[in-house]
Formats: structure tokens, C-alpha cells, sequence
């Protein structure tokens, strides 16, 4: 009896103990973001720790300056308060204006569309300065045709959209104010000062003990030490808060922890209020539809103007027709991208838009089947195999900052690192997609990235001649509720010229999803429906095949 009674009370202190540190892991795993989320907001006033990673050299530091000078954008005048609501841009007292064509003649295919706009503000006053956020578009939804517009800042509250008229028939133009310049300068703060407004996590486990801690590019080493997870290759920087009972070396995996709120002030949120100044189309004064006649061959070869080079390609009848490069292929049917594929590895790195490729692929080839992988569908890394034609597809996600679910540590990969294992050749194809997860950070952090990203292709050029690397650009998106905070178009765009510079004058097929977008006809989304998805892929593939490999059906 003695013995039992023991036992008895043994296993009761043992439960006891158990269920303190059942409690006691609980408790940190739910303080974990209290303690976090206001440890971040102190970072506000903070500078961002862009310089941490490997330093540039003196070219690379010429570069990066060239190309943020690029992306400069004109600033509402500096005032010791922010402008009241009522001085602000409003699209429904703007209006535009299409200029009227030279000593009045008729518009012909070949000529160039011009639209003059007017920017008011709430109580109709012209705006005296520039900086505000338009697109612009010329389509015919008679003809499923459409074309983005060129759109010149006059800085004085005057804006120029021009348009290369490339198909014959009626053409209504398209104006829309994504966003006001008060509210662009409120988009220019939270990125310089706020790239805290998305955060993430680890998860650290060894054993049955487990803490979660906020990682990011940059910490403040005031609120506790460190796990310093920068990668040794690339340089690209990383850290995490330590866990206060565990290594560094028990972490399990990454994820997007969440979206702090109440980042900007009551009065600056009415510069983000949807169908009020958050992309809102602005009306013609008078009409918004031209006429445009066939090309007239008296007039001889229409003439190269800097809109139809910086226009890059137009939708007709769904289909995208390129103005330059490489000449567009339609691979409508499974058996003319199978030919072009036969034999070929395909290998898709970076975020969500390119996996939209890989699941493409996957529904329309019968002959391919995804291999299990167990992971999960939207992170992946995911492959599939068509045996039939010796094609591999797979897919593997950029490294960190991404805001995915959840990421396995051991299946963090840098971009740069995945490309310098390849060996390359004319039966590798290489589609890259990495911008969306970078719009709240720094525009140096971005321009670091793709840095050692280019480094990393030129190196697989040189090895590998033959290889064929296509990069996919940033797009435009929906931006309902607060989204324009963390993921504006302003941001995409800014990340889409910084990808175009960076990648210039390597030997690589740029596939134009900023415009393939805003030409369509369809509404903006993140992830682009499956016509313009279509398109896009057809882009790569005739790139791929460029030398005559494949039929057309």
C-alpha cells in the first residue's frame, strides 16, 4: 500500500509538472505577438537597416543610385500640415480631354492618340501641382482589342496620355486615377519608415517546447538578441528574435505573421477610400470614342515615335501581339506546347504569379502529371512529369520576405543560390517572378535582391548559352479595404521599373505583365485570369521555341 501511495502521488506531481509547462508554452505562444507587435511599432521612427547584407562595390553603389533616381517621383508641395480632404485630387471633378488630331484630319492606323487631363479637387479647384497616380487605355470591345497608355506628368495638375492606334474601328479611351499625389506621398512614408506594417514569424521547436518570435530584413537589437540568418552565398539578410528558452537552430519554418493596422492617421485613411479616389475612372469633357481608318499606304512606313517604343505590345481579339522582340506564336492547343517542351526542364522560381504558369501548364497538358511532393499547393516546391514527351515542370518559391501560410526552414531558398545549381543548356528554361512580396520594404532592398538574381543569370548564361530565361514583371491589382497600404499598384509600379533596370541588356525574354494588365479588358487582380495567364505563357514559349521548334495550330 505504502509503495502504491508513492506512486499515486508521483504521477500527480508529474501531471502537475506537465500541465505547468503545457501552460507556460501556451502563454508564450500567445504574448509572442503582443509583445512583438509593439516592440514593431517602435521601428517607425527608426531607420531601416537597408545597408545590411554584402556591401556594393562602387559600381554596383553607382548602379542602385541611377536607378532609384529613376524611380523618383514628383512631391505634393511640403507643408507643416497634410492638405484637408476638400484641396486633395478628386477623378469625379477631373475630367479629360482628347487633343484634337492636326489641322483636323482623320486618325489613321499608325497615328498617334493624344489625351490632355485635368485634375481638380473636391470642390472643383484645378490642381496647381503633379504627382498623382494615373493609368490610362485605349481598347475597342467590339474587337476584344485594348492598349495601354504612355501617361506624361506635366507636374502643374495637367497630365498627357498618348496611344499608338494599332488596329482600325471605334476606340474609346480610358482614364483612371489610381491615386491622389497626397495619397502617393502617404505610399512613399509607410515604405521608408514603415516596413514593419507587414510582419512574420518563426516557429521554434525542440522537443515538446516551442516559442514563436517576429523575424525580419532588420531588427531592433534593443528588443533582444538576435538569430542572425543571413544567407552566407548571397549575403541577403535575415534575422529573427531569439527564443528565450531555445537555439537558434531549432527553427522550423516561416510565415507571414499578419498586417498591423492603424499604420496612418484618421485624416490620411480618406485618401484611401474606395470608389471615392482609390482607382476611380475620370470622365471625358465631351466625347471618350475616336474613329480610327486603315493604314494608309501613301503616307509611307508608319514612323518610330518614343510612345510606340515604350509601348511594348497590344490585345487584339484577345490575343497579345507584341511591337518588338520576338515574334508571338499562338500555342493554342496541348500538342504545340508539348512539341515546343519535349525534352525540356522547366524550373519556375518566386512568388504566386509565376506559379500561376506552373498550374497553367499542368491543366491544359493532359499527358502531365504532378508528382506528390506532400507539400502544400500554394507554397510548394511542386513538379510534375509528362513521361510521354520528357518534360519536367517545377516550382519552388523565392526566400524570405514572403508572406506565404507557412514555409519549412529547409525549403528557404535564395533565387540566386537555386539558379547558381543549375547546369543549363538549350533543354533548360528558366522562368523567374519575384516583386509582390517586396512592396512594403525599401526600394534599396528590392534593387539588392534582384542584384544578386541578375549575378546569378549572367553567370548561367556564360556557362549555358543556350538556356532560356524568361522574367516576368509586376502587374496591377484590385485594391479594395486597405490593401493600397500594403500592396498599391504605386508600389508594383515602382517595383516594375526597378526590375526592367535591373534586368536591361542581359540576354533574357521580359514578359510585359504590367501592360499585358492594363490592356485587357479584364479587371486587375493579383493573380491575372486565365486569358491573360495564356498570353503571358504563349510570350515565354515563343520565346523558348524562337528558332522554329513547334507547330502553330
Amino acid at each position: 500500500m505504502k509503495s502504491g501511495s508513492i506512486l499515486k502521488h508521483g504521477l500527480i506531481i508529474l501531471s502537475l509538472f506537465g500541465l505547468i509547462f503545457l501552460l507556460h508554452n501556451i502563454t508564450n505562444r500567445e504574448n509572442w505577438k503582443y509583445h512583438t507587435v509593439s516592440a514593431m511599432y517602435k521601428l517607425q521612427d527608426r531607420i531601416f537597416c537597408s545597408h545590411l547584407g554584402q556591401p556594393p562595390s562602387p559600381e554596383e553603389e553607382l548602379e542602385e543610385r541611377d536607378i532609384l533616381d529613376s524611380i523618383a517621383w514628383p512631391q505634393p508641395p511640403s507643408s507643416a500640415a497634410p492638405p484637408a480632404l476638400c484641396q486633395t485630387s478628386d477623378p469625379a471633378h477631373s475630367l479629360f480631354t482628347i487633343v484634337p488630331s492636326r489641322n483636323g484630319r482623320r486618325r489613321y492606323v499608325g497615328d498617334q492618340l493624344e489625351v490632355l487631363v485635368h485634375l481638380h479637387d473636391f470642390e472643383g479647384r484645378p490642381k496647381r501641382y503633379g504627382g498623382d497616380f494615373l493609368l490610362a487605355r485605349l481598347h475597342s470591345p467590339e474587337y476584344k482589342a485594348g492598349v495601354a497608355g504612355q501617361v506624361l506628368d506635366h507636374k502643374n495638375g495637367l497630365y498627357s496620355a498618348r496611344f499608338p492606334l494599332l488596329w482600325e474601328g471605334s476606340a474609346q479611351v480610358e482614364v483612371t486615377m489610381v491615386h491622389s499625389s497626397e495619397a502617393v506621398a502617404v505610399l512613399r512614408r509607410l515604405r521608408e519608415k514603415r516596413p514593419d506594417r507587414v510582419y512574420f514569424v518563426s516557429l521554434f521547436r525542440l522537443g515538446l517546447r516551442s516559442e514563436t518570435t517576429v523575424c525580419n530584413v532588420c531588427l531592433p537589437r534593443d528588443q533582444g538578441p538576435l538569430c542572425n540568418y543571413t544567407d552566407p552565398y548571397s549575403g541577403e539578410p535575415w534575422y529573427c528574435y531569439k527564443p528565450k528558452m531555445l537555439a537558434c537552430d531549432a527553427r522550423i519554418n516561416h510565415a507571414k505573421g499578419g498586417y498591423l493596422k492603424n499604420v496612418i492617421t484618421n485624416k490620411e485613411a480618406l485618401l484611401f477610400q474606395s470608389d471615392v479616389n482609390v482607382k476611380v475612372p475620370i470622365h471625358a469633357s465631351t466625347t471618350d470614342t475616336i474613329n480610327v481608318l486603315p493604314f494608309r499606304k501613301e503616307s509611307g512606313s508608319p514612323k518610330t515615335d518614343p510612345v510606340k517604343m515604350a509601348t511594348s505590345g497590344y490585345y487584339y481579339q484577345d490575343s497579345w501581339r507584341p511591337l518588338g522582340g520576338v515574334p508571338m506564336r499562338r500555342f493554342d492547343g496541348a500538342s504545340a506546347i508539348a512539341q515546343c517542351l519535349t525534352n525540356k526542364v522547366v524550373y519556375m522560381y518566386g512568388d504566386s504569379t509565376v506559379r500561376q504558369w506552373f498550374e497553367y501548364l499542368l491543366n491544359v497538358l493532359p499527358d502531365m502529371k504532378e508528382f506528390n511532393l506532400q507539400t502544400p499547393k500554394k507554397v510548394g516546391p511542386l513538379m510534375a512529369v509528362d513521361s510521354t514527351h520528357n518534360i519536367l515542370l517545377k516550382y519552388r518559391c523565392h526566400g524570405p520576405p514572403i508572406r506565404f501560410s507557412t514555409v519549412t526552414a529547409s525549403e528557404l531558398r535564395y533565387i540566386a543560390n537555386e539558379l547558381d545549381g543549375l547546369a543549363g543548356g538549350p533543354n533548360t528554361v528558366v522562368a523567374l517572378s519575384i516583386w509582390s512580396h517586396f512592396s512594403t520594404f525599401p526600394a534599396e532592398v528590392y534593387v539588392r535582391r534582384l542584384r544578386h538574381i541578375r549575378k546569378a543569370v549572367a553567370r548561367l548564361l556564360d556557362r549555358a548559352p543556350g538556356t532560356a530565361v524568361a522574367v516576368r514583371t509586376a502587374n496591377p491589382q484590385a485594391l479594395g479595404g486597405d490593401v493600397s497600404l500594403y500592396n498599391s499598384d504605386w508600389f508594383s509600379l515602382q517595383l516594375d521599373a526597378v526590375l526592367r533596370a535591373a534586368f536591361k541588356g542581359l540576354d533574357v525574354m521580359l514578359v510585359d505583365a504590367w501592360q499585358m494588365c492594363v490592356a485587357h479588358r479584364q479587371p486587375h487582380h493579383l493573380h491575372p485570369p486565365t486569358a491573360i495567364v495564356k498570353n503571358m505563357v504563349d510570350m515565354m514559349l515563343s520565346y523558348v521555341c524562337r528558332d522554329g521548334a513547334g507547330n502553330n495550330v
